[in-house]
């Protein structure tokens, strides 16, 4: 059943929670697993994009605020997912991809963004302005993020109106985990405290009200807050209900609000339903659908070089060993230790850098070759117990590689939907 998020607060107040996902991830198979789950259980389809992964300049994937927009559309199409059901959002938009320059110069860059995510259907905004730009302090007090907040959701609002159709929902609040996961192995993780998080609501309402913004207020629904879950290049910490009694008084005073969850990648069923009902309906997820997916697709690789005597040995893997190591930048500064140790970082950190090489020219050939050279094999049953054992269902048939890849991301969503409880509707 169809979750609206503007219903979360009152479904929570009412005893009944209920919660959505918020697929991070611009990939064309997770969104492809995505959209074709939601078309099967009829539930909201809520899918959101970084500020540095697609803004009007294209972002690291190339892609501007409609070039998403239509890929996700496509793809909707093609898996008959009815528009009804998707929700597009922008994740953390604000200055951040340009805060190398003077803020002014930044915030200018981050109102044409915000614009350009408006007008290509982006209806859930999640306004982050609290990044210092250049000559300023890393972390920005609270009233000059809800100045700049207020600042973009006044453009939000303007594109809005000019285009016409739903206007904006907003989401606030900053205290979120390292976007991507932490850089080293993680002890524990200190829940926001109540008084940071009323202290946020109470000066952005302040501050929208004098820039006129009283209205679009109205429509904020959620509020970003760490609630002690993080996940490292090695661990996770786990999510610990009984650490948050404190913050969740926050929702009591203030019934408009739910909390959003970033970091909730690789929770699990148990803590990710007691996050739904502890006041988090809100769960965001992205590297962990494409570690899923880079571990099907590994196995797929595996299964190949085992099966057919002219498919190499794990060419896959070796050809993204090779690219990145030709272009380290998306990991270097991440990972730290010996040769060998960045060496299995590189593939298997729970951080999952690695997904920033999928779109590559070289990668997307390496995955071309390997669903070919499987597509229509008939996989012995052993093969799949050796290097895949879940996926054993798809051994003994011709097989259709991309449909591996699919049911392993949506075993990763399936968790996420039974957390959110829609089900029991």
């Amino acid at each position: 059943m169809q979750v609206h998020l503007n219903e979360l607060a009152r479904l929570r107040i009412e005893g009944y929670p209920k919660g959505v996902t918020s697929v991070c991830s611009a990939h064309p198979i997770v969104l492809r697993a995505a959209l074709r789950h939601g078309r099967q259980q009829g539930s909201t389809v809520l899918i959101e994009a970084t500020c540095n992964q697609v803004n009007h300049h294209g972002g690291y994937t190339g892609m501007t605020p409609n070039d998403f927009a239509s890929l996700v559309m496509r793809i909707a199409a093609e898996e008959g997912c009815p528009d009804k059901l998707i929700l597009l959002g922008g994740d953390h938009l604000g200055p951040n991809p340009w805060r190398d320059r003077p803020a002014q110069e930044a915030m200018v860059e981050a109102e044409k963004m915000i614009a350009a995510y408006v007008a290509a259907g982006f209806r859930k905004l999640h306004l982050d302005a609290s990044m210092g730009c250049n000559g300023e302090p890393e972390g920005l007090d609270d009233e000059t993020t809800a100045r700049r907040a207020a600042r973009l959701a006044a453009v939000a609002e303007a594109a809005a109106k000019k285009v016409g159709g739903a206007m904006p929902i907003y989401v606030i609040g900053t205290e979120v985990p390292p976007p991507g996961g932490a850089d080293h192995s993680l002890t524990a993780i200190e829940p926001t405290a109540a008084a940071a998080a009323l202290k946020t609501i109470d000066v952005h309402r302040r501050i929208f009200a004098e820039a006129g913004l009283g209205q679009a207020f109205g429509r904020a629904i959620g509020l970003v807050v760490q609630p002690g879950v993080e996940f490292g290049n090695h661990n996770v910490i786990l999510y610990n209900r009984n650490k948050i009694d404190t913050l969740k008084s926050v929702l009591i005073k203030e019934p408009q609000f739910v909390f959003e969850a970033h970091s909730t990648d690789y929770q699990g069923s148990r803590p990710l339903t007691a996050l739904v009902e502890d006041g988090f309906p809100i769960l965001k997820v992205g590297p962990e659908l494409t570690f899923a997916l880079r571990e099907a697709l590994y196995a797929l690789d595996a299964i190949a070089s085992d099966l057919l005597p002219d498919y190499g040995q794990r060419p896959l893997y070796e050809a993204m060993e090779a690219l990145m190591l030709e272009q380290p930048s998306n990991w270097s500064r991440h990972y730290h230790g010996t040769n060998a140790e960045n060496r299995w970082l590189r593939h298997y950190s729970l951080s999952d850098r690695i997904r920033y090489y999928w779109a590559s020219t070289e990668a997307k050939d390496a995955v071309r070759r390997l669903c070919e050279a499987l597509r229509w094999q008939s996989v012995p049953l052993p093969l799949f117990w050796q290097h895949m054992p879940a996926a054993k269902d798809f051994a003994d048939a011709p097989l259709d590689p991309e449909q591996v890849l699919i049911w392993r991301v949506t075993k990763c969503l399936s968790a996420y939907h039974a957390a959110c409880g829609v089900e029991n509707n």
